[in-house]
């Protein structure tokens, strides 16, 4: 099991998004927290680099996370597409 934290910005920006979106998002967390940075289930997954992922909510919004040397991941953005530092 991994340790999943979320930044304040990526929280304030789920809270905004339509309910369907973050209940998405509730459920990238559980599969994040159950299996780790690798979501290959999740359309549009992809590897940023090699310690940073993304992956698509639904058309609109995206999710982008990092892995830390332990057990650790944060996920540092969560929103519109327009808006992802990718």
């Amino acid at each position: 099991m991994y340790k999943v934290s979320v930044r304040k910005k990526a929280i304030k920006n789920i809270e905004k998004a339509p309910e369907p979106v973050q209940i998405l998002f509730d459920q990238l967390m559980q599969d994040l927290r159950d299996t780790g940075p690798v979501q290959t289930k999740w359309p549009n997954y992809s590897k940023l680099s090699e310690k940073t992922y993304h992956c698509h909510l639904n058309y609109s919004y995206v999710a982008c996370w990092y892995e830390s040397e332990t057990i650790e991941i944060e996920v540092y953005y969560a929103g519109s597409r327009e808006g992802a530092p990718y």
